[in-house]
């Protein structure tokens, strides 16, 4: 008997016999000849059932696709006219010599070559995560991950695990999920690792987390979902908020080149190209984004307290053409904007020393640096109606010498949905929950 052989690696046993094993992808009738297409998880190969092998030949004839099957097979190379240059097992074919039949399959509800409306896409996402689209999507998304905890990770930082469910909101006052709890308490789901972060500076200095977290706002946008998956970071011992830009402009460098170095094809496949790395991200205030906005683009911008989603666009837009960069940092918003923990501009205590990352259009992380004075962080929480006994957990930190500190909170499916320039946020999360949907539409 011998080993499973993934199709990816088939080229290496040019002239030998392996078993392969995966999912008929397509099924071909040429004649007497019978080629099918089969999928495994590393890719697709040609496989060819000749008339001679009269028992191969017949099961062949009846597989159908998304058929699971085992096969047995000679990996024979093609001639040199037909090897199908750039592709994946190009220069190779199966001859089939045995064929084992694992799991039948239905007809699918829909045609796998179509493209699918997104409600149809999410309806069938048990079935339609298994086309190529898909699987690129997530494997890119896999690698960000990975490169964004290697690259902390070289920078000195530590992961660790932080809650889902919490005593309170980190934000203080963002809309949440809340759960009955013990002793007929009521708990909620994380709107951020924001405390605990912080928390961990008093053990690693460099904490990091890659987090669930839940927002409940009624948000049914291209930009927004109900669960979200964080990479956040927390940094002690800073002069200010430029310290944490710079960690996270390389993780981002990072996170950007092993997509590209992982997946070479995968920004022609998806119609875009490599994201514009310049040496330094160009970095503007908010007020310096607003003149560029009244002065590049003509319209009113100066005095508002955030961005829109147009400006974001149009910035990235003048980012790209005047700074070869598809990414940007907008810092200085006003301080009562941000959250209470926010560290106010000594220099003008009315903005923070916060930052947004914005890539090709859409903000895909926010960060500051914190206040780590207790007397004035009390005074803080109560400024904003809040009351401070809410937050005596968290609080302790700052009794006990908490050191100056700053971090940020990355948005895993906005930064591989812009990476791929995926028209929805949906797209690249592999089972949204939004204020419609879990798994199947609320209203059904």
């Amino acid at each position: 008997m011998t080993n499973r052989i993934l199709i990816k690696d088939l080229h290496q046993h040019i002239g030998e016999e392996v078993e392969i094993a995966g999912w008929v992808d397509v099924r071909r009738d040429h004649g007497k000849l019978i080629f099918i297409d089969l999928r495994d998880a590393s890719g697709k190969v040609q496989m060819v059932a000749l008339p001679s092998n009269e028992e191969a030949h017949k099961i062949a004839g009846n597989l159908r696709p998304e058929w699971v099957i085992r096969v047995d097979g000679i990996v024979n190379a093609r001639p040199e006219k037909m090897i199908k240059a750039n592709q994946l097992n190009g220069e190779l074919e199966i001859e089939i010599k045995e064929i084992e039949i694992l799991s039948e399959a239905k007809e699918l509800p829909f045609d796998k070559d179509t493209e699918l409306n997104l409600d149809t896409y999410l309806d069938y996402l048990p079935l339609t995560l298994r086309t190529k689209r898909s699987s690129d999507i997530f494997k890119v998304q896999a690698t960000i991950l990975e490169a964004y905890r290697e690259s902390l990770r070289k920078q000195g930082f530590t992961e660790f695990q932080s809650p889902a469910l919490v005593g309170g909101d980190a934000e203080g006052g963002s809309a949440v999920f809340s759960v009955d709890y013990y002793y007929d308490k009521k708990a909620f789901l994380a709107t951020s690792p924001q405390f605990y972060k912080q928390i961990m500076v008093g053990a690693f200095e460099r904490p990091f987390t890659i987090a669930k977290v839940f927002r409940a706002e009624k948000s049914a946008t291209t930009r927004h979902i109900s669960e979200i998956t964080q990479m956040d970071f927390e940094m002690g011992f800073i002069k200010n908020h430029l310290e944490p830009m710079a960690i996270l402009e390389q993780a981002v460098k990072d996170s950007v080149e092993a997509v590209a170095s992982n997946h070479p094809n995968i920004f022609k496949e998806f119609n875009t190209e490599k994201p514009l790395l310049p040496k330094h991200f160009p970095i503007l205030t908010l007020l310096e984004a607003q003149e560029i906005l009244e002065k590049e683009f003509g319209i009113k911008a100066i005095g508002e307290l955030d961005m829109e989603p147009e400006h974001e666009r149009q910035i990235c837009e003048w980012a790209k053409k005047n700074k070869d960069s598809d990414f940007v940092f907008i810092t200085h918003f006003p301080t009562d904007k941000r959250a209470f923990y926010t560290y106010a501009d000594p220099t003008n205590p009315k903005l923070s020393l916060s930052f947004d990352l914005l890539f090709r259009g859409l903000e895909i992380n926010s960060g500051s640096q914190r206040i780590h004075n207790y007397d004035e962080l009390v005074e803080k929480i109560k400024s904003r109606g809040m009351d401070p006994k809410k937050f005596s957990y968290y609080l302790q930190i700052f009794k006990y010498g908490m050191p100056p500190h700053g971090g940020s909170s990355t948005g895993l499916e906005r930064f591989t949905a812009r990476m791929l320039e995926l028209s929805n946020i949906k797209e690249a999360t592999s089972f949204p929950r939004d204020m419609n949907r879990i798994d199947n539409l609320l209203s059904k």
